[in-house]
């Protein structure tokens, strides 16, 4: 039995949440964010601190506050410290420039590859190779890092495309390492 979803929430200094009935806003020094969540949890504050409570110990009330529980925690994270997800490039010839608020990338193909941000998500540049995506959506984050991602995942033959920062890619020998240790 999953104990998440009784945690106490605790509310940071500077942090406002607003509860009307279904639906929560929570405001901080980054920003304000709205959520419609399930009827069935009930939402309480007390001394800087939010608690979910749920009905009944059905399979569905279960999933749902747990997942109640995580997104206002995400709220509150985001709107006190924000998120951010980076990305590097790897590869000869592979780079990033910055114009305007666009992102143009050079991956390999006959054509440069723009990318707008998403509304909420703002990108910066380290160099030429690494991309930082920063929000205080932590969904709108991780979707855009997902799709600057997906225009050339890193090869597992050569290591050249874009991957998160810290991701292990495991390089597959191709068929020059086959014949040389391969079975016969």
């Amino acid at each position: 039995m999953s104990r998440i979803g009784w945690m106490p929430i605790p509310v940071p200094k500077g942090v406002v949440i607003d509860i009307k009935e279904t639906e929560v806003t929570v405001t901080g020094p980054k920003g304000e964010l709205h959520r419609h969540l399930h009827p069935n949890m009930t939402i309480t504050l007390n001394n800087d601190t939010l608690q979910v409570t749920r009905p009944d110990d059905e399979r569905r009330h279960r999933s749902l506050h747990v997942l109640t529980r995580t997104l206002l925690v995400n709220m509150v994270q985001g709107v006190s410290s924000g998120f951010v997800k980076e990305l590097e490039i790897t590869g000869v010839g592979y780079r990033a420039e910055k114009v305007d608020d666009k992102l143009i990338l050079r991956l390999g193909f006959s054509h440069l590859v723009e990318v707008p941000p998403l509304p909420g998500v703002s990108l910066e540049l380290e160099g030429n190779n690494r991309i930082k995506v920063s929000g205080i959506d932590k969904e709108v984050v991780g979707e855009m890092a997902a799709r600057i991602r997906a225009l050339r995942r890193s090869d597992v033959y050569k290591g050249k495309g874009i991957r998160y920062a810290g991701e292990v890619v495991r390089h597959k020998a191709g068929k020059a390492g086959k014949a040389i240790g391969g079975k016969e």
